[in-house]
């Protein structure tokens, strides 16, 4: 086995068609990041027709080729020798440095490293800088800190995931499939992970965007004809946060490069996280090998603040403002009719102490319920436990007695355990009451009933989306 270096003018068929996919290479991708990164690739000849041995000096170098120029490889040499199955590339061996040891020789370790082998190691950052890659610093929100994320049964899992994955060296796991309706914390735990793993690695590449940016940046980098520079931006970063996953159902294009983006992210061992407002098997629109793609990692979701959370919530924001004290009464207010979203919790808060300090007035119980006027009828949905029953049997073709019921089979039972869940979501009734309306049931029973349908809408599509159509068309 030998190598071929480009200048030494071997005759054999494979480095014939070497010469000419270095020359192609070299005016694809310019001067500079060809000199930085191909360049240095050799032709490993071992006498193998159907494979194309190239090696590179580092496993960094190898890596960035792999991601960037694996399919423009293959690609090249099938033109040249149709016989060419596939194309390798390694990382060699460093070679030896030629030095004659007597016994006035310094010891090896005092040997320099030749000016090969010592390009051949340069930091991350350097070799970004190189080749041309700007890896720019993340639009991270100041704010949205681990410490400022107040933790309960609902969100503990995910957080200690995140956690778990800004932590420097080896990732325990990647990718992190973050997952909640809107404005309960997802992009909080984000951004936390971004600011955290920065705190720990400063050097690190951090990119941050919205699968809708992505999206964006994808279809412009194509209509530039420039999709290198696209993936090499994407794939040169060492913590890549991608929110809101959901807006590339549908978009073919997209769900190709991106599902190429994350092979190549967790292939190289870094850190991958994606948030979206359902679980991978609920995302329609999404193509499988995506959907298994993330459900290989770790998948943890953040369920709707209950009463306590979005007490505590509201506590230590408002510990946070300046000068404006906030009664109990006021905040018990807040957390008992704002239901579901913990950003429009925290807006409902600073609307109240933001009125306060323009009209100079004492902040209680009246003036909040006349500030927030609009707001508390907007979340006064007024929706009973018939109302409930009601769509729920209209919805699945049942009659409305199957509610109360002693039946247990599944096609009325399942629609059953969907009605008590709404009306726990949806209704300020307390478990006994809610019992009592479905045939005169214990609370264990509703307990039972709401846990069940949490667990199979992150596993049951078909469960996922009735119960999403039933509260749009209760809320509306």
């Amino acid at each position: 086995m030998r190598v071929t270096n480009w200048e030494a003018g071997s005759t054999s068929e494979q480095a014939n068609a070497w010469a000419v996919v270095r020359a192609s290479l070299k005016e694809q991708a310019g001067a500079r990041l060809f000199d930085q990164w191909l360049k240095p690739m050799e032709l490993v000849e071992d006498g193998d027709p159907d494979t194309v041995r190239l090696s590179l000096p580092s496993a960094f170098m190898t890596n960035w080729v792999r991601s960037h120029y694996a399919d423009r490889l293959s690609f090249e040499f099938q033109q040249l020798l149709p016989a060419v199955n596939s194309v390798v590339v390694e990382t060699r061996a460093p070679r030896a440095p030629t030095v004659a040891l007597t016994a006035e020789s310094p010891a090896l370790a005092d040997i320099p490293l030749s000016a090969e082998l010592a390009a051949a190691m340069p930091s991350p950052v350097a070799v970004r800088a190189m080749a041309g890659i700007t890896i720019e610093r993340p639009t991270l929100d100041p704010k949205l800190t681990f410490d400022r994320f107040v933790v309960d049964q609902s969100n503990r899992v995910a957080f200690n995931a995140s956690r778990l994955l800004a932590e420097p060296g080896v990732p325990r796991f990647s990718p992190l499939f973050l997952h909640s309706g809107t404005g309960q914390g997802k992009t909080h735990l984000m951004h936390s992970i971004g600011h955290a793993y920065l705190a720990a690695v400063p050097d690190a590449a951090v990119l941050c965007m919205s699968a809708e940016r992505f999206m964006f940046d994808f279809v412009a980098s194509m209509r530039a004809r420039d999709t290198y520079a696209f993936k090499a931006r994407l794939r040169s970063s060492d913590l890549l946060l991608i929110d809101d996953l959901q807006f590339i159902a549908g978009k073919d294009a997209t769900q190709e490069e991106f599902f190429h983006t994350i092979n190549e992210i967790v292939g190289m061992g870094k850190r991958l996280v994606i948030s979206a407002d359902r679980s991978p098997q609920s995302l329609d629109g999404v193509e499988p090998r995506i959907i298994g793609r993330l459900g290989a990692g770790l998948v943890a979701d953040i369920k709707a603040p209950d009463l306590a959370l979005r007490r505590a919530i509201l506590v230590r924001k408002a510990a946070e403002l300046p000068g404006v004290p906030i009664p109990a009464e006021v905040l018990d207010l807040i957390a008992a009719r704002i239901h579901f979203s913990i950003r429009e919790l925290e807006g409902a808060l600073n609307r109240v102490a933001a009125y306060a300090q323009l009209t100079g007035e004492r902040v209680d119980l009246e003036f909040a319920v006349q500030t927030l006027g609009d707001v508390l009828r907007g979340t006064q949905r007024r929706v009973t436990i018939d109302d409930i029953q009601k769509l729920v049997t209209q919805h699945f073709d049942l009659k409305p007695l199957d509610m109360v019921s002693a039946r247990r089979s599944r096609v009325v039972a399942r629609p059953r355990q969907i009605a008590m869940y709404l009306s726990k979501r949806l209704t300020t009734r307390s478990l006994p009451e809610i019992g009592r309306k479905f045939g005169g049931r214990d609370h264990s029973t509703v307990i039972h009933a709401v846990r069940k349908i949490e667990e199979l809408r992150d596993q049951d599509r078909e469960i996922d989306n009735a119960v999403r159509v039933l509260m749009r068309e209760l809320e509306a």
